[in-house]
């Protein structure tokens, strides 16, 4: 058995995915052998949350304390999460990305594969709420669509968020080597060593004012990004790219996720230091299970769902 359980592989002409079991985590995605995602391998235990699907909530709740009003029997009641980034004492990046989730379909044709995977959040100390979650995967001609869907089963309305964290990479080099951009004018304030939410604030004359694209090599980025711009096709554009124009790009529509965190991976080991870039749409920003900003509150058999896709650029 790999630590990351069973290895689910969906392939659609020269792309390809690998999405495991534990976390529903997007373990490798490929465009004819060129990695658009850092990957990890099959057996080795998923390094810094990569590719995995964060709920239901994304980012941080501080000091994992929290109380939310108005939801129900739980309202006005604090809440005390498990911390689970310890440095920082905050808990971090949801409930299931560690558990084992179920496929519950799929299906392979000549347009797309497809794969369906499911887990529970079941009610618990700190979230005292039941939620079903389901990420669905289809590989087809435009890349690899992700799409998240909560429901909830109680009789209060749970608090729901959720995210993507996938590293994204150019598939040579380095985040040094690399150029990034994505339309968005602000950004959530993360103040001192805890990285506590702040005011937001315009990105202009920061090294977070990534409009037009800005080159990366020596900027370091742990950011939650708002205020973006959507295409005429209602979807924001993520891209980062090599000096080739060789890359990838993350699109999704800002009405649902109107938050990105982008993350330089500045870490200590040599091997993850600045190996690829995360990427992170999100329902809500950091925090927001305290603030409240952007929290969908699932009653029974209420859902939520929120969708991203990774595609290629294949450069000139």
């Amino acid at each position: 058995m790999h630590p990351s359980g069973e290895q689910h592989v969906l392939e659609h002409g020269p792309l390809r995915a690998v999405v495991t079991e534990v976390g529903a985590s997007l373990r490798s995605l490929t465009d004819d052998g060129r990695d658009l995602v850092v990957p990890f391998g099959a057996d080795e235990v998923r390094p810094v949350y990569r590719g995995a699907v964060l709920a239901p909530w994304p980012n941080r709740v501080v000091d994992g304390r929290w109380r939310l009003d108005g939801v129900g029997a739980a309202s006005g009641a604090e809440q005390q999460l498990a911390l689970t980034e310890p440095p920082r004492g905050h808990a971090l990046h949801g409930l299931l990305v560690w558990e084992r989730y179920a496929r519950t379909g799929g299906s392979s044709t000549a347009e797309a594969d497809e794969l369906e995977l499911s887990a529970r959040v079941v009610p618990q100390a700190g979230y005292p709420f039941a939620v079903d979650v389901v990420v669905s995967y289809r590989l087809d001609d435009a890349g690899l669509t992700t799409t998240v869907t909560g429901t909830g089963l109680g009789d209060d309305p749970a608090p729901w968020g959720c995210a993507a964290h996938p590293y994204l990479s150019a598939g040579t080099g380095r985040v040094d080597d690399w150029t990034a951009a994505v339309d968005a004018s602000s950004y959530l304030e993360a103040l001192g060593a805890r990285m506590l939410p702040g005011e937001v604030r315009a990105v202009d004359g920061t090294p977070r004012d990534l409009r037009g694209g800005r080159p990366l090599a020596g900027v370091e980025l742990d950011d939650a990004l708002t205020g973006l711009a959507a295409g005429e096709d209602g979807l924001v554009r993520f891209t980062v790219v090599d000096a080739r124009g060789t890359g990838a790009v993350v699109a999704w529509d800002p009405a649902v996720l109107p938050w990105v965190q982008v993350h330089t991976a500045d870490r200590p080991e040599p091997e993850l230091d600045r190996a690829g870039l995360a990427v992170e749409p999100m329902t809500c920003p950091p925090d927001a299970f305290n603030s409240g900003t952007d929290v969908v509150r699932l009653a029974r058999g209420e859902s939520a769902s929120a969708s991203w896709t990774i595609s290629p650029l294949r450069g000139a």
